[in-house]
């Protein structure tokens, strides 16, 4: 199979995985300082594969677009920007450090900071903004960033990691080819 065909449907299949891993977990996944979004676990798949990069986009979008309890377009755009940026980050981040031997041990391990900090980040920072009964300002914002932050290293490091590790381990690797 050319290789463009391998990618697009690794990016269709990791979107759809994300959609199916958000949508019925919603009042845990959206709409407060605590998402657990189970989801983004996926984002360890940027460390296998490019096409992670595209699937978590339109992933996110789509879960962020049909979200029941919707938080509006800038949830939606904003959200969805800042997995595409983590995605993108862990993907150079883990193939740079390939490179260097001193890094290699820890690779992964750094790779995976872009879905904690880019989403505490841009997450934190606008959420407070749009979320009713809130005030926002200085220290309401960084309860926000710090609560998404706790809140995606569980689920980047405590699920996303393991899942990688056992992905790894199996004898036919779907994502590098081999």
């Amino acid at each position: 199979m050319p290789k463009k065909t391998v990618l697009i449907t690794q990016a269709a299949v990791i979107a759809a995985a994300y959609i199916v891993l958000t949508l019925p977990f919603a009042q845990i996944a959206f709409g407060g300082p605590i998402q657990f979004r189970l989801a983004e676990a996926l984002a360890v798949l940027a460390t296998l594969t490019p096409a992670a990069i595209p699937g978590l986009f339109l992933g996110c979008l789509l879960a962020n677009w049909f979200n029941p309890q919707s938080l509006g377009l800038i949830d939606i755009i904003f959200g969805s920007l800042a997995t595409l940026i983590a995605a993108w980050l862990t993907w150079h981040i883990f193939r740079a450090s390939q490179g260097k031997p001193v890094l290699r041990k820890w690779a992964t391990l750094l790779a995976l900071l872009p879905p904690v900090l880019v989403n505490a980040l841009m997450v934190g920072f606008y959420l407070p903004f749009l979320l009713p009964d809130t005030q926002p300002g200085i220290p309401v914002i960084a309860g926000f960033m710090l609560s998404i932050a706790l809140s995606q290293t569980l689920v980047v490091y405590g699920i996303g990691w393991p899942l990688l590790l056992g992905l790894r381990r199996t004898k036919l690797n779907y994502f590098t080819g081999n």
